[in-house]
């Protein structure tokens, strides 16, 4: 239900370039840094949010969704927080006016796909980009 391949492939095809990866920091162990270097190679703009707003990848960060300025316009927002705050993440995605959620491995929170579907937003959990996308061809 929520890994429906056609889902996968409409956010990872159609619905824009521009990601915003919750939880990404300059921490090189961590897997968001590695996924959103795997969504560089593959063309995509990566948006770091993280508390600390640091440059990463050669993108400025910033703190939190509504931090980023009103000209960038985020189409995806990848989500690398635990399961208890990806709920409110999803909400402030859909506040931002982005077009889907993704929920990294490991991210399941039912009533937040709920209400983000409901919202209108293209959702997928418990998958990641940096492995379905290269099954696109």
């Amino acid at each position: 239900m929520y890994g429906d391949p056609a889902t996968i492939g409409k956010i990872l095809t159609q619905l824009g370039d521009t990601w915003a990866i919750v939880g990404l920091s300059s921490n090189e162990r961590r897997a968001a840094y590695g996924v959103a270097a795997v969504l560089q190679r593959y063309g995509k703009r990566i948006i770091p949010v993280h508390p600390k707003a640091e440059t990463v990848h050669g993108e400025q960060g910033y703190a939190s969704l509504a931090d980023i300025p009103s000209d960038i316009h985020v189409d995806v927002v990848d989500v690398f927080v635990n399961s208890d705050q990806a709920g409110q993440v999803a909400d402030e995605a859909a506040a931002i006016g982005a077009k889907a959620v993704w929920f990294q491995l490991g991210v399941i929170d039912e009533k937040a796909y709920e209400r983000t579907r409901a919202a209108g937003l293209d959702m997928v959990m418990d998958r990641c980009p940096a492995i379905e996308i290269p099954r696109l061809g």
